[in-house]
């Protein structure tokens, strides 16, 4: 756990270093406070409101407790066990086998699942896997990725300045001539990459992390590796089903990533490669 922290810190510090590297390149303090400011207000509000978007964006219901007493019982064992509140539980009727969790802190938090999921898993796999969810929820990630995304954003402002600062012959190379910098083009172009790369190796080491404290969580690390393979499993029936509700934009909030990418498109995966998650879980199993 101590590890997948200290890389998240890690890559949070090369991210803010692409930041104000990309702040030199463009010469003025002022052109890099006002890409920063305006991301955090893009993000700011991303923080507060994304939660009630996704949720409407799937046609989200509030989960039926006399339906699914179950998993309420299931959810309060677990988050008495954790020290957190009790979240909201949402109900979307698809036959996507996923779920995913939101909110801007434990406090505010929401915890859906797909009818996918329920036709899919075990009682015990479906409590890793809400263990897994509320583990996102202990461990701040909505915090931690909305700071990703607002230093990516910022440095997406300030790549697009440098490059109209280039095209009008505001950035001078170091001979002094006007017109020049094409290490600033090249800058401009490979920093965004860069950052959208450094920001999905955080993402993917928040979900290593949340199938850690999700493992130790529900005390069963071999029944999330089983609902993970079950889920990959169905993920890959139904990503390509008209039916199928899975959006891009929000993908990286569900357990399992909806869309296949294979070989070196996976660096583009807000998740980590399926098999290693469940190698990493069966590791944990025979530790204890």
């Amino acid at each position: 756990m101590f590890l997948n922290q200290l890389k998240t810190v890690l890559l949070l510090s090369f991210l803010s270093g692409l930041l104000f590297l990309l702040g030199y390149w463009l010469g003025g303090a002022n052109g890099l406070v006002m890409a920063f400011v305006l991301s955090m207000l893009m993000n700011f509000l991303a923080y507060f409101f994304s939660d009630k978007m996704v949720l409407a964006m799937y046609g989200a219901q509030p989960l039926d407790k006399t339906k699914f007493a179950n998993i309420y019982e299931m959810v309060e064992e677990l988050c008495y066990q954790a020290h957190l509140p009790m979240p909201k539980l949402w109900y979307i009727a698809t036959p996507m086998a996923n779920a995913f969790a939101t909110g801007r802190n434990p406090q505010h938090a929401s915890v859906a699942v797909t009818q996918g999921i329920l036709d899919t898993l075990d009682e015990n796999e479906l409590r890793g896997v809400l263990a897994h969810e509320l583990s996102h929820v202990k461990n701040r990630d909505i915090l931690v990725a909305t700071v990703a995304a607002t230093i990516a954003t910022a440095i997406g402002y300030i790549a697009n300045m440098l490059q109209w600062a280039v095209m009008f012959g505001a950035v001078r190379d170091r001979d002094g001539e006007r017109g020049g910098g094409i290490g600033a083009i090249v800058v401009a172009i490979f920093m965004p990459i860069a950052a959208t790369l450094l920001q999905l190796a955080i993402s993917r080491s928040r979900e290593y992390l949340a199938d850690e404290t999700g493992a130790k969580m529900c005390h069963d690390p071999l029944a999330l590796a089983s609902a993970l393979e079950k889920l990959h499993s169905s993920s890959r029936l139904h990503q390509a089903a008209p039916q199928s509700t899975a959006q891009a934009s929000s993908a990286s909030l569900f357990i399992v990533y909806p869309f296949s990418l294979e070989g070196a498109m996976s660096l583009f995966s807000t998740h980590p490669p399926m098999a290693k998650r469940i190698e990493r879980l069966q590791a944990m199993a025979r530790q204890h």
